[in-house]
């Protein structure tokens, strides 16, 4: 049964289609952050270790909460890889130790996360006349934006 909630069909297509997009991105944020939690060394390592954990957790109920929304509005989430590889705005990043190259990774997805959902939540507001997503969707980016302070606090 499809969602009478106040938005057109394709209104609601679009806006699924977006949101499918965003949870790409953070499964892949959440995927890569899981990664360095796994092969960071040196000499703060649990700091770090438990830094990355603490990100992927977050990033975890992001997932949950997007394609929660998804749902809301009557639609599918994407599930797999594959299709999360074809919709993400992110890059995947080969496999490196390395703090401050693991953190400059994070800090430039986690602020081409800001500027997309930036610009997504104008979108919802101005075309799609949603404005439940596009306060969920600010929600996400003040999120992003704080990680990113948070990471920029550790490289100089």
């Amino acid at each position: 049964m499809k969602a009478n909630i106040g938005l057109t069909e394709k209104n609601s297509q679009a806006i699924a289609q977006k949101l499918n997009t965003i949870l790409a991105d953070e499964f892949l944020l959440a995927l890569k952050t899981r990664n360095y939690h796994w092969n960071i060394e040196g000499p703060n390592f649990m700091e770090m270790h438990k830094f990355y954990e603490g990100l992927y957790n977050e990033l975890d109920e992001i997932i949950d909460e997007v394609a929660e929304r998804v749902r809301t509005l009557g639609h599918y989430t994407e599930g797999r890889m594959a299709d999360y590889l074809k919709l993400t705005n992110l890059q995947e990043e080969g496999y490196s130790n390395d703090q401050n190259k693991q953190l400059k990774s994070l800090l430039d997805d986690h602020e081409t996360m800001v500027r997309q959902l930036r610009k997504d939540v104008d979108l919802m507001q101005e075309k799609y006349k949603d404005a439940g997503n596009a306060d969920f969707l600010t929600g996400l980016m003040e999120k992003h934006e704080k990680w990113a302070w948070f990471i920029r606090s550790y490289l100089k």
